[in-house]
This record gives C-alpha cells, sequence and structure tokens, in this order.
C-alpha cells in the first residue's frame, strides 16, 4: 500500500469538510469515548451520518486536521490486509507529527471489505484514539470475538433508508401544518413514499428512470460485492433468481424448500443447504428482514416459516418491475420498516397465524405490546370482517389490548367485543 496515496485521501477529505447535508432523525452520538458502529444496507446514508458528526464537531472547534477519514469502498483500499492497516498510522503520524492521536477522531468507512479489520479496530482504540465510527453493509460486520474482546464498549447504531419523516423533510414537506392544503400535500407524499422507498439518492432525484437506475445499480452492487464476492458465492444467476423470489413473496410466509423445488425443476443447480445460506446471507446485508409466526412456544417460533420483507420498496419495484398494483404489499413493507427502525433493544416483531392472521404482533420484553393489521382498503366489507377477526383472534391469544388497522387513508375508531381498534391512516401513524 503506498503511503503517499492514503495521506492524499486523508487530506482531500478533510479539506471537503463541512459538507452540505440534510440532517436525519437521530444523529450519532459524540463524545462518549466508545467504538461507534454504523451498520445498514449499502446507500441509506451512513456515511452521511458520520459526515454529520464531523460537521458538528468542526462547528465545535475541532482542527479539520485532527480529522481522520479512510473510506475503503475505494477499490485501492478494499484490497488492503490486516497488515497494511499500519500504513493508516504511519501516513497520518508523518503528515501531523504534532498532533496528540488521543484527541484524533477516526471515521472508517465500509471498514468490512477489508479481512480481519476487527483487530485493528481494537488496538486502534486501545492504543491512540477513543473516537472511532466505523460503517459497513453487513449486520455481522463485528464479530462474537471482538464484541467479547471489547466488553460492551462499542455501541450500535444502525442506519436505515428514509423515514417517512425524513421523506418530507428531504422532498421540503411541511408535517406541522394543520392547513389542509398541506395535509393534503402529506398524503400524496406518502404514496410516493410507499413506491418510491427511502434512499437518499433516490429521493433527491426527480427523474422516474434515472431513479430506477439508481436503484438497479444497488441492487447488482449489493448482488455482486456483498453476496457474492463476499460469501464466495458461484451460482451467480441462480442468487439472482432466488433474490426475486424472496422479492416476489414479501407478506407471505415463505418456503425455502418450495422456492429450491422450483430452481431444480428449472433445470438450474443448486445444493439443497444453499438456498437456506443465501436467505441467511441477505439477511445479513440488509436487503431483507425476516419475520417469524408468533407463539408461546419458543420451538415453535423458531421453526415456522419465515416471511421476509425487503429493505425499500422503490429496490424492490425497481428490481421485479411489477405489472399488477402492489400497494397493499408496499404498505405493509412500509409498515414493518417502521415498527423495525423504531423497535426498542427488548423488542422482537412476529407475524401471527392461528385459524385467521394477523400481520404484525409487537412483544416488548415478556409482554405483546401491540397487534397490528395492515390493510390499504377496508371499503369492502367482506375485507373489513377478514382484517378485524385476525386482529381480534391475535388479540385473545397474546392478551394484547393495543390493536390497530394501518390503512392508506381511512381514520376511525371501533369498539368490538369491548376492545377499542384504531384505524388510522399510514401517512398520520408514521408521523406520530
Amino acid at each position: 500500500m503506498n503511503k503517499e496515496y492514503i495521506k492524499t485521501q486523508i487530506f482531500m477529505r478533510q479539506q471537503e469538510f463541512p459538507t452540505p447535508l440534510i440532517v436525519r432523525d437521530k444523529p450519532l452520538p459524540t463524545g462518549i469515548k466508545k467504538i461507534i458502529t454504523v451498520p445498514g444496507v449499502r446507500r441509506c446514508g451512513k456515511s452521511s451520518k458520520m459526515e454529520a458528526v464531523a460537521n458538528k464537531l468542526l462547528a465545535d472547534g475541532l482542527d479539520r486536521r485532527k480529522i481522520l477519514w479512510v473510506s475503503f469502498d475505494d477499490e485501492r483500499l478494499s484490497r488492503m490486509n490486516a497488515e497494511d492497516f499500519n500504513d493508516i498510522i504511519e501516513a497520518y503520524c508523518e503528515m501531523y507529527p504534532e498532533i496528540d492521536f488521543s484527541e484524533v477522531v477516526a471515521f472508517f468507512d465500509e471498514i468490512q471489505l477489508v479481512e480481519n479489520w476487527e483487530y485493528f479496530v481494537l488496538r486502534f482504540y486501545k492504543h491512540y484514539t477513543k473516537n472511532i465510527y466505523i460503517s459497513g453493509s453487513n449486520a455481522t460486520m463485528l464479530s462474537t470475538e471482538l464484541q467479547s474482546a471489547l466488553r460492551g464498549w462499542p455501541l450500535e447504531e444502525e442506519t436505515f433508508p428514509l423515514s417517512f419523516h425524513e421523506y418530507c423533510i428531504f422532498k421540503g414537506i411541511n408535517t406541522e401544518s394543520y392547513d389542509e392544503r398541506e395535509r393534503a400535500k402529506v398524503r400524496t407524499a406518502f404514496r410516493d413514499y410507499n413506491n418510491q422507498g427511502g434512499f437518499p439518492e433516490v429521493v433527491l432525484t426527480d427523474n422516474p428512470m434515472l431513479r430506477t437506475r439508481i436503484l438497479q445499480g444497488y441492487f447488482d452492487t449489493m448482488l455482486f460485492k456483498d453476496l457474492i464476492e463476499h460469501y464466495q458465492l458461484t451460482n451467480i444467476e441462480v442468487v439472482k433468481y432466488f433474490l426475486k423470489r424472496i422479492m416476489a413473496n414479501i407478506t407471505k410466509p415463505t418456503s425455502i424448500r418450495n422456492i429450491t423445488n422450483d430452481i431444480r425443476s428449472r433445470g438450474l443447480k443448486t445444493g439443497k443447504d444453499d438456498p437456506y445460506r443465501w436467505a441467511e446471507y441477505a439477511t445479513q446485508i440488509f436487503m431483507f428482514i425476516k419475520v417469524l409466526n408468533y407463539s408461546q412456544s419458543l420451538g415453535k417460533t423458531e421453526n415456522s416459516l419465515p416471511k421476509y420483507y425487503c429493505i425499500d420498496n422503490g429496490l424492490r419495484d425497481a428490481v421485479l418491475l411489477p405489472q399488477s398494483n402492489d400497494d397493499g404489499k408496499k404498505l405493509e413493507n412500509t409498515v414493518l420498516l417502521h415498527l423495525y427502525r423504531e423497535r426498542t433493544p427488548v423488542d422482537r416483531i412476529f407475524y401471527y397465524q392461528g385459524q385467521r392472521e394477523c400481520d404484525f404482533i409487537v412483544q416488548r420484553a415478556m409482554e405483546v405490546y401491540a397487534a397490528i393489521q395492515v390493510c390499504w382498503d377496508l371499503s369492502d366489507s367482506s375485507t373489513r370482517d377478514r382484517e378485524m377477526a385476525g386482529l381480534l383472534e391475535a388479540s385473545k391469544v397474546t392478551g394484547c389490548g393495543n390493536l390497530y388497522i394501518i390503512t392508506f387513508d381511512h381514520e376511525e375508531e371501533l369498539e368490538v367485543d369491548s376492545k377499542v381498534i384504531h384505524i388510522v391512516p399510514a401517512w398520520k401513524w408514521l408521523l406520530s
């Protein structure tokens, strides 16, 4: 590794700050002397959240020379190995020998691309500086061994594509007004958000065709760089087809075995256990979120057919190019993403399937906190009866009295069997 190249990258990055940013709802913490890990799907805004930290520190008086930023998605840096990390320290010390390294704030972006990076970060934290931010596009980027060695020093700040509130900020839409014209803009914005998703670059792009091409590029990067290269997979076209099948089946229990049989019926070769691993890998890179069936029996829950939800509706549409109206599926996906984004460390999210079905069960510690149905339109009486029946059965089984039906734009409060059901428009629920 050429130290002069590293010096150039460090210096150029320092000169770029402060960067123009739209600040997200949940900024990263500063000044707490921990390793802050920022995991999340590619292009969701992890780097921007770290840049916001650098902007704030500069505004508070930090000397820009004390910012050490290294982006490992640069192909020359992604080819580094563990020994090369010393070149980063040496390069910085040669640039600024007068600076006390303990005052340096280090940002390592997409560091999971370098093998054995954990041990460098551990050494860096113990001997150089306590101010470290690291981002990565893999949920397993922080190994169990490192977590044990650091004894709780890392603090995880998982990042997602934009929430609906953040989407409105990016679009310049006022969500606080009681003016009906402004409220109409919010409702229209929600329909767009439900279709386009929340990747920041895509939200700021007005051309629909360009948005689709950007999202298809994201998918290809996740497929080739995060799955094929990282996990050393070989059946590229089969893996791609498998991911599309999962995307097409969101909101429904998914049988990996059935998809495997379908792959084989098409004359494609795959090992018996390979698709199960692919599904796990896809959740690890944040392409999908897996939701299990609620049961008071842990064994039944773990052995249930999972539902998979996609990290972004726009990404799914760009990959599948669906021909039919998917508003209802996308609304359920949006609700799951919001529940997942807002969950506490003791929350778990399930679906319920007994004699009837309920879309989401939210368990907080040992208590079921909420039961939620999602339905785009309740105007059809049979649909309305089905949704309420599933919600009431789930309430009876779980003992939960906090009951919701999330719709596109219907609002009502009902009392059924001595239980209150809150019917809430999605745009209002997402902003509450």
